[in-house]
């Protein structure tokens, strides 16, 4: 068994995306309020609404990640990672919530002569909010790269939908001031809470994914097989599991050894298995239960029994 230590710099910089998840919410939500309350625009009431919900759910996902970086104890002995997956899956139910807010405001405008103003305004808090989030997308995607955070993800999502909603704020505002297309303003409400509504599915799925511990990518997990297999004195895998938990990943799996090996030769290529795993997938925690060769753990479970060995692994041992 191998148990690798969180990296910290990776935990260092997961909890950095999330302050500055937070930072870009907060100044935003001001800059936001002003323009809504001077333009009277559905779409930028929407807008206003889904950076509220931005900054609560970049303060969960704040408190998520800290979670998840805490260290394994007694009473949580695989760690804390999927205090992610529950994070986002917080994130996904205010991104419902602001979806059916905006719709019925949106709906409500459709039944009601009421034009916006200072077009202007709206227009410039919109492009300051669309270089805001560009930049923190930027900056998300090479933190989920290093990671694979599911919270920072999930937050990623959010505001991926949030730079829609922002160039959708303009366009609203530019047909209904400058063209005298009354109805824009509030179709384009309800086209943004029909994507901020599949928004929250994408985000769902991923999280709901690390909580039903999900088997890793087919690639994935064929890279693994064969940084396993190299090895000239493992005779064979068998029952292969892998998991992930918020920026961490798990694997588990069988290997047969020549049934005359000894106690400590066998835990040798054990340990020369697992630091070959290491090289490719370093931070991966890795469990190997050692099986003689021809040894039937299950013969009633053939998913546990299955062969899942390289096929080119006979050829090259």
């Amino acid at each position: 068994m191998s148990r690798v230590p969180a990296d910290r710099a990776l935990v260092s910089l997961t909890r950095n995306a999330a302050i500055a998840s937070v930072a870009t919410a907060s100044f935003l939500l001001v800059l936001k309020a002003v323009a809504a309350w001077q333009t009277g625009s559905v779409a930028m009431l929407g807008s206003l609404a889904d950076s509220g919900l931005d900054l609560l759910a970049s303060l969960v996902t704040l408190y998520g990640v800290r979670v998840a970086a805490t260290p394994a104890d007694h009473d949580h002995r695989f760690g804390h990672g999927k205090a992610e997956a529950l994070a986002a899956l917080f994130q996904v139910g205010l991104i419902t919530a602001s979806a059916v807010g905006i719709a019925w405001r949106a709906a409500y405008r459709l039944t009601v002569d009421q034009p916006t103003a200072e077009a202007e305004i709206g227009i410039a808090v919109s492009l300051v909010a669309v270089a805001s989030t560009i930049g923190l997308i930027t900056y998300q995607r090479s933190v989920i790269a290093r990671t694979g955070s599911v919270a920072i993800t999930a937050d990623k999502l959010h505001y991926q939908t949030d730079l829609l909603l922002n160039l959708s704020v303009i366009a609203a505002l530019v047909l209904d001031q400058y063209l005298g297309l009354t109805g824009a303003d509030p179709l384009f409400g309800m086209a943004i809470a029909s994507w901020l509504a599949w928004g929250a599915f994408r985000a769902s799925s991923l999280a709901i994914d690390q909580l039903m511990d999900k088997e890793w990518p087919e690639e994935k997990r064929q890279r693994f097989l064969e940084a396993a297999a190299g090895h000239p004195q493992l005779k064979g895998i068998h029952d292969f599991r892998t998991r992930r938990s918020g920026s961490r990943d798990f694997a588990q799996f069988h290997m047969y050894v020549a049934s005359e090996m000894t106690v400590i030769d066998a835990h040798k290529v054990m340990d020369e298995v697992e630091a070959r795993i290491a090289e490719q997938f370093p931070g991966v925690e890795v469990l190997i239960h050692l099986d003689p060769e021809g040894h039937v753990d299950h013969p009633d479970n053939p998913l546990v029994e299955t062969d899942v060995t390289p096929t080119w692994f006979g050829k090259r041992a």
